[in-house]
């Protein structure tokens, strides 16, 4: 466990920031910055101020999936959220429980050769846990064609915490693109959400320079602090070169989001040179492993006992994380996708 605090609910996240006022936009958000131990307060708009010409900003480029589907186990309502496709066909899914409220609860109960209909005339059928740590996610054989079904039929994966449904659109930051394959991530790779066209011109303007890569996350859990599972991700040929040109010119290499922080910390070596890679990863950074290439990294405010935080400390280390939460807590900032954001640079 890292962070011992407890988060109150009224500083969750319930809606996207544009939704809570006149005027607002994706980029109304607040920035808390950690420079080691230093804190400071500023609004998400003043960020390109605080970067400096021949850094580069790592960005994750996966689209989200509208990956919770209503279905039926015999009379019994359940949705299913699909997290990732696997490369014999099948998918790692989780069932959840109607909760009532429009959003989930956890569902107790192993599902192996359970028939799960879903709408649309999908099928799956859970054959096995994808991991031997626990029975959350399960692979599953599907008939049918599940991208179809997600697009007529599926929505965002929402939690407890949030308000109400919201479109698809919410969810999708302003780097995603198509996959030629359909793939996607189960959840939004959030730390992007704030950015808008036009800060990122700004920050070209400035000579901010960006590098994408792709990571398709999974579905987290909401109630169980589970370290990822393995995920498929590329960093393509020209951003593992202009990574490796960027830290030869003295710029820093600054992650946006955990998921860009896996994705490129997978495809460097032990020499800490980035290299062209593709497939899946199941890379857990921790402190105790630490970091080859990411020298800041840009984030959302995770539930303290999750395991991103030990990315951030592997990061920045534990007194400078500390530190930050606990300022996040003081100034009242918000947590969770839609909420604030952290910008974690060097001393």
């Amino acid at each position: 466990m890292t962070v011992a605090v407890e988060v109150p609910e009224e500083l969750s996240a319930r809606v996207p920031v544009e939704q809570r006022g006149p005027g607002l936009e994706r980029d109304s958000v607040r920035l808390l910055v950690s420079r080691g131990t230093a804190v400071s307060h500023h609004a998400f708009v003043e960020l390109p101020g605080l970067l400096r010409a021949g850094d580069l900003l790592v960005v994750n480029t996966s689209p989200t999936l509208a990956a919770a589907v209503g279905g039926w186990i015999g009379q019994t309502r359940v949705v299913v959220h699909f997290s990732t496709r696997g490369d014999d066909g099948r998918w790692a899914v989780e069932l959840r429980d109607p909760d009532g409220h429009g959003t989930t609860r956890a569902r107790a109960g192993a599902p192996a050769g359970t028939e799960v209909r879903l709408v649309g005339g999908v099928r799956l059928v859970p054959e096995e846990p994808l991991s031997a740590r626990g029975e959350r996610l399960w692979w599953a054989r599907v008939s049918g064609d599940v991208l179809g079904v997600l697009r007529e039929h599926g929505r965002a994966i929402r939690y407890a915490y949030t308000e109400r449904d919201q479109p698809l659109s919410a969810y999708q930051t302003v780097f995603a693109l198509p996959s030629p394959d359909g793939a996607g991530s189960a959840e939004m790779p959030s730390a992007g959400r704030p950015f808008t066209a036009r800060m990122v011109a700004e920050l070209v303007s400035r000579g901010v320079q960006f590098a994408p890569v792709t990571l398709h996350t999974g579905v987290a859990s909401a109630e169980a602090h589970e370290p990822p599972y393995p995920e498929r991700f590329v960093v393509p040929e020209a951003s593992a070169r202009l990574i490796g040109a960027v830290r030869a010119g003295g710029g820093r290499v600054i992650a946006v989001g955990t998921t860009a922080v896996r994705a490129v910390e997978s495809a460097a070596g032990a020499d800490g040179v980035v290299r062209a890679r593709a497939g899946w990863t199941d890379l857990v950074v921790t402190p105790e492993r630490g970091v080859r290439v990411v020298d800041g990294l840009l984030t959302g405010l995770h539930e303290p006992e999750a395991s991103h935080l030990l990315m951030l400390e592997a990061v920045a280390g534990r007194a400078a994380i500390d530190r930050g939460y606990e300022e996040a807590l003081r100034g009242r900032y918000l947590w969770h996708e839609f909420g604030d954001v952290h910008l974690v640079l060097p001393e």
